[in-house]
């Protein structure tokens, strides 16, 4: 299955119960609840989820974005790790930022782990740029955070 394969829509309810599968294995302490996320998807206003599904309506990814005036913020990007080096988060980034820009954002920030080499090489790829870093942000303090921008 190639990244062409793959269809970007909006999160629902019906997908954190899906993704809720994954996402402890994947984020560990970082996770997000159930919870978290619903009360994300109830502020469409400011923010926009999507998800990867293949051709079957299965879950391979997700992605949110938070838009505040002209800033926008990258908050979480997932793939299930059978899903991973497809080309799918590269697909969700480029809705994300397509949202960013249609909502009148002219730049946008994420946070990644300074450990996490291959996240950080994908946002590279896609134009951001290392803005700082967050000393202690991840793991209850014990992993920094690298703090990268991209124009609009």
């Amino acid at each position: 299955m190639s990244a062409e394969t793959v269809a970007v829509v909006p999160m629902t309810t019906d997908h954190v119960d899906v993704l809720m599968r994954y996402e402890k294995d994947m984020f560990g302490s970082e996770a997000w609840t159930r919870a978290g996320y619903r009360a994300e998807l109830a502020d469409p206003r400011h923010r926009s989820y999507v998800v990867a599904e293949d051709d079957r309506g299965d879950l391979l990814g997700w992605a949110g974005i938070l838009i505040a005036g002209d800033q926008a913020e990258i908050l979480t990007v997932g793939v299930v790790p059978g899903a991973r080096r497809r080309g799918i988060a590269t697909k969700l980034l480029d809705v994300l930022v397509q949202r960013a820009r249609e909502r009148g954002a002219r730049e946008l920030l994420l946070e990644v782990r300074v450990d996490n080499d291959p996240a950080q090489r994908l946002y590279e790829r896609e134009g951001f740029a290392v803005l700082g870093r967050r000393r202690g942000y991840y793991a209850n303090g014990r992993v920094d955070a690298v703090v990268m921008r991209r124009e609009l």
